[in-house]
């Protein structure tokens, strides 16, 4: 019995990480699906290979497709209305401003991975 509770415990988590995780899978029909791999821009990929996109995703090649998953903090619970997200490609990480005046922060109440 605790095993089961266990497994149960287990398939839970499995689906809560992957329920927040903002991942999206490319399923490959066009190439051999055991040999290689072609992004949503067309570029070929190896096998097991794995990489990052200049929009802060980490994918990977596999024999079914291709997998990326975001790997940036994403802010929710803030007043979207008065303020906008804006990503930094180059640290990977999201600033909330005010739509009329970017110069000065907005409160975030929650952030998502």
């Amino acid at each position: 019995q605790n095993a089961l509770v266990g497994s149960l415990v287990m398939v839970f988590a499995t689906f809560v990480t992957l329920c927040n995780a903002q991942c999206y899978v490319i399923l490959d029909e066009i190439l051999n699906p055991h040999e290689e791999c072609k992004d949503i821009n067309g570029v070929t990929h190896q096998l097991n290979s794995e990489w990052k996109t200049e929009n802060c995703e980490a994918c990977s090649c596999g024999e079914d497709g291709i997998q990326c998953c975001n790997t940036a903090r994403i802010p929710v619970g803030y007043n979207t209305i008065k303020c906008k997200r804006i990503l930094n490609k180059e640290t990977c990480s999201y600033t909330v401003v005010e739509r009329e005046n970017p110069e000065k922060s907005c409160f975030v109440n929650m952030w998502i991975m």
